[in-house]
């Protein structure tokens, strides 16, 4: 099992599972206490949030007088994130691992068009249009530390860009340093869930449950690189062939992943070590999912969920 694949087991985090013990007992005070701390935003609201904050910077820049494009190009249902525990069998029998997917969305930016428009303004214009959008050179620079690092991550923010996470954020600085912070503990704790027993042992009933479907793998990121290989192998002419080998190994590895609870497991395995990070990291985790939630709250009122 690749290092990679135990720290993308939970994109968000994963929240109210943590060993057997009576401290996770329903009524039990480490309960109540996760009970009360605030969610992490589902995909679909993260979605609906960056939706509303291409909506809010193309408002901006149209006031400024410049064109600016949304992207919608994805359905919800084709925007469904595929993480390392895919256990979602009728999207897998649809879209497979999403290669398909993909290339849709890789066609729409590399057509850029945001990009092709500033290409087509006079010089003079395409420095207020870069001065518009993100404050060009006066931009102020954000900082926030890694957790366990001395280094430090820098974003350089002004313009339309900041007006966008204003509105929905609250203070873009505060959502800057904690976003860091949220998302990067797994690199705290990635060597002891790499070799936790319950997560190896729930990886290896999936792994064995594959085999007696005819895949041989030894986990769902193995799988998946594999039909990534194999699939490019094939000419275009072949794609048609290249997708049902991806939706037949997409389909066994969810169904697999239901029938061993490995979403289950994985979650409440993040959660326990996550949870021991909480003395230092809480508050930052915190503050955080309130933003998040803040700006989805926002986020309803400005755009509609996608189709």
């Amino acid at each position: 099992m690749s290092l990679w694949a135990v720290v993308t087991v939970v994109a968000a985090g994963a929240i109210g599972c943590t060993e057997n013990t009576d401290a996770s007992k329903p009524g039990s005070a480490t309960t109540a206490a996760r009970q009360a701390r605030p969610l992490p935003l589902t995909w679909q609201q993260e979605l609906r949030v960056n939706d509303a904050q291409q909506r809010l910077t193309k408002q901006c820049m149209n006031r400024k007088g410049f064109e600016y494009g949304e992207d919608r190009t994805l359905t919800l249902r084709e925007s469904r994130p595929v993480r390392y525990v895919q256990d979602d069998v009728e999207w897998a029998r649809t879209y497979g691992y999403g290669g398909r997917i993909d290339a849709k969305s890789r066609r729409v930016h590399e057509r850029n068009p945001i990009g092709t428009y500033r290409a087509g303004l006079s010089p003079s214009r395409r420095a207020a249009f870069d001065i518009a959008l993100d404050g060009g050179d006066d931009a102020r620079t954000l900082t926030a530390s890694l957790p366990g690092s001395s280094g430090e991550i820098r974003k350089r923010i002004g313009g339309c860009t900041e007006e966008a996470e204003r509105e929905l954020y609250g203070d873009p600085a505060v959502w800057f340093r904690t976003g860091k912070v949220a998302t990067s503990l797994n690199g705290l704790y990635a060597d002891d869930l790499m070799k936790d027993r319950q997560l190896t042992a729930s990886i290896e009933a999936w792994s064995r449950c594959m085999k007696k479907a005819g895949q041989s793998y030894e986990d769902p990121q193995a799988a998946r690189d594999a039909i990534l290989v194999n699939t490019s192998r094939l000419s275009e002419a072949r794609a048609d062939e290249a997708f049902a080998a991806e939706r037949r190994t997409a389909v066994a590895d969810a169904t697999c992943a239901r029938e061993t609870s490995l979403r289950t497991v994985a979650s409440a395995r993040e959660t326990y070590y996550e949870d021991r990070l909480r003395d230092r990291y809480g508050k930052d985790v915190d503050t955080y999912r309130r933003l998040g939630q803040q700006a989805y709250d926002r986020a309803v009122r400005i755009v509609p969920e996608r189709d």
